[in-house]
């Protein structure tokens, strides 16, 4: 059985991004993140805080800022622990992410939140708010290490 040479070029360049695509996610790792964020705001929020990541035994201290858009109102203060994934250098954390979201919390609640960055970085994190807060907004998130 004879291959044509298009085909076979063809062949040979998938078989080459599937490859680089699965060596680039086996040398991926993932690490544990501890954030805390106070957000404020009256139809346009602001939301500041820090935290530290843990990643491959070191711990790197982070800063995070942020702002949202839509139905807000109240401050709310949200510890936020989880797991980080999908990162081979402690700096693919660094980025901004993007959130549509809708809660609220009268004294205390809960918040669990998956996010992804343009590194593809994966952070899901979970833990309880305290505070006064309602809404339903778009809002993103920076974060950077310090």
């Amino acid at each position: 059985m004879r291959i044509s040479q298009p085909f076979r070029t063809g062949l040979i360049a998938l078989i080459a991004v599937v490859g680089a695509s699965l060596a680039s996610a086996a040398y991926a790792d993932s690490g544990t993140i501890r954030i805390t964020v106070v957000k404020a705001g009256w139809v346009i929020g602001g939301s500041a805080g820090s935290g530290t990541l843990t990643f491959q035994g070191r711990r790197y201290a982070l800063s995070i800022g942020g702002l949202s858009y839509g139905f807000t109102f109240g401050a709310s203060q949200t510890e936020l622990r989880g797991r980080v994934s999908n990162i081979r250098y402690a700096s693919d954390v660094a980025g901004v992410y993007g959130a549509a979201g809708a809660g609220a919390a009268i004294g205390g609640g809960a918040q669990a939140i998956v996010l992804t960055n343009e590194k593809g970085a994966i952070l899901e994190l979970s833990g309880p708010q305290t505070g006064l807060i309602v809404s339903a907004d778009l809002s993103g998130l920076a974060i950077s290490l310090r």
